[in-house]
């Protein structure tokens, strides 16, 4: 007998099932198996090693030459910009190295995120609602056919015991109370595999929970993240217009952080962040969310609150700030004067919400072209920004008529009404 006929045809692996693979996810098994000596179109496997080696040590030195920690990110970085996945990528790291600026975890985070829509990142949330609807109706249903399993099991178990005390029955009732007993027990392990069943759904339950709550937080902050705003703005918007509250949102902004980061190093700029992440952080309620929307900027929505009202909230937090006295506690050298320039916008003042966050964030960029270290109020294709003593004028918290001009002047040049005469540059 040919010794090539009896042999036992080779095992297959077995592929290991995953949360991945329910969702259709996972890779292609071509892309995924391993390769064999013999498979010609995988070459030598000696070559392939090689090949690993030489990406590993790319990333390696990639990691070292940015001085960049290993997480998900910047290995994903890594590998995108050295084997050539992304040039896009590659070229604004060469750019950026060109340039003098350090390539940070930061910085590729919020090239990620403007490479990323904001419409993927909405969809993707849909998608997330969706499986976790999937999973809390598995679950229900799951409970359901358990309680049902469990109720048809007890009615069964009655009729036999019935059936067993007939003693005239004779051999064809013992034997249909014999088969009755193996539905009971199928019943039985049925009912525990459900039970089962129903323990793992909720375990899942809990890990996407955790993994949108992960996915949704900034962790250097503590805030919730780019994707969690766009989630909870949409909802602001439609809760505001359900109530006919007033919606305004703001971007906020360190002023000089990277002065800090050079002269302070990374790690303390870090915790300048956090400061003034935890400072912006406890104007949130129920009406005010707090989001660190990438590198040095945070976003704020503020509903049932209308612009005066936004400035007035927003500008106490600036102040406090400004006046604290920070010191860098590795070295003891102060940091010097901490502070933000914002933007605010009236989302309802536009057609579309995203032309107030576009507003919103042409103030901040006006803000920090006057000086830094206060508030713009965008109107309307108009830029007020309000002086320490237009900021107290009782009219303008009142009315935009507090500012006939449209556009509030500095410090010393307003008048009695806390406005800047027609002829001050920037009332132009």
């Amino acid at each position: 007998m040919d010794a090539h006929a009896s042999s036992p045809a080779p095992r297959q692996p077995r592929q290991r099932w995953s949360f991945r693979n329910w969702l259709g996810l996972a890779p292609s098994p071509a892309l995924t198996a391993a390769p064999t000596p013999d498979d010609p179109a995988t070459g030598d496997g000696d070559a392939l090693v090689a090949a690993c080696r030489l990406a590993g040590r790319e990333i390696g030195e990639f990691l070292a030459l940015h001085r960049l920690p290993a997480t998900h990110q910047t290995l994903a970085a890594a590998f995108d910009s050295t084997s050539g996945q992304d040039p896009r990528l590659a070229a604004a790291i060469e750019e950026r190295r060109r340039s003098g600026h350090p390539v940070t975890p930061d910085w590729l985070a919020s090239l990620h995120a403007a490479a990323r829509p904001e419409d993927e990142a909405r969809a993707m949330t849909r998608l997330m609602d969706k499986l976790e609807s999937n999973i809390v109706e598995f679950s229900r249903t799951t409970v359901d056919a358990r309680t049902a399993t469990s109720e048809y099991g007890q009615a069964l178990q009655i009729h036999v015991d019935d059936l067993h005390g007939l003693a005239t029955a004779g051999a064809a009732m013992t034997e249909m109370v014999a088969l009755a007993r193996t539905m009971i027990e199928r019943t039985c392990v049925i009912e525990r595999q459900l039970a089962r069943s129903e323990l793992e759904t909720r375990q899942l339950h809990r890990s996407l929970e955790e993994s949108r709550r992960d996915a949704e937080l900034d962790h250097l902050t503590g805030l919730p993240n780019r994707r969690a705003f766009e989630t909870r703005f949409d909802r602001e918007i439609v809760t505001a217009t359900a109530s006919g509250e007033p919606l305004c949102v703001a971007f906020c902004d360190i002023d000089r952080f990277k002065r800090i980061n050079d002269t302070h190093g990374h790690e303390a700029g870090d915790r300048v962040l956090r400061a003034v992440a935890h400072a912006l952080a406890a104007l949130s309620d129920d009406t005010c969310h707090v989001a660190r929307h990438g590198g040095e900027e945070f976003v704020v929505v503020l509903r049932g609150r209308n612009l005066a009202q936004a400035y007035e909230l927003l500008d106490e937090t600036r102040s406090d700030l400004a006046e604290r006295r920070m010191v860098n506690r590795a070295t003891e050298v102060p940091f010097g004067k901490v502070s933000f320039s914002a933007g605010i916008a009236d989302v309802f003042a536009y057609d579309d919400p995203r032309a107030a966050l576009k507003a919103a964030d042409e103030a901040l960029y006006h803000a920090k072209h006057e000086g830094r270290n206060r508030i713009a109020i965008a109107r309307g294709g108009k830029v007020n920004l309000p002086s320490p003593k237009a900021a107290q004028c009782s009219r303008y918290l009142l009315s935009h008529a507090a500012c006939p001009n449209g556009t509030f002047g500095p410090e010393n040049a307003c008048g009695p009404e806390g406005c800047a005469p027609a002829h001050s540059p920037r009332a132009a």
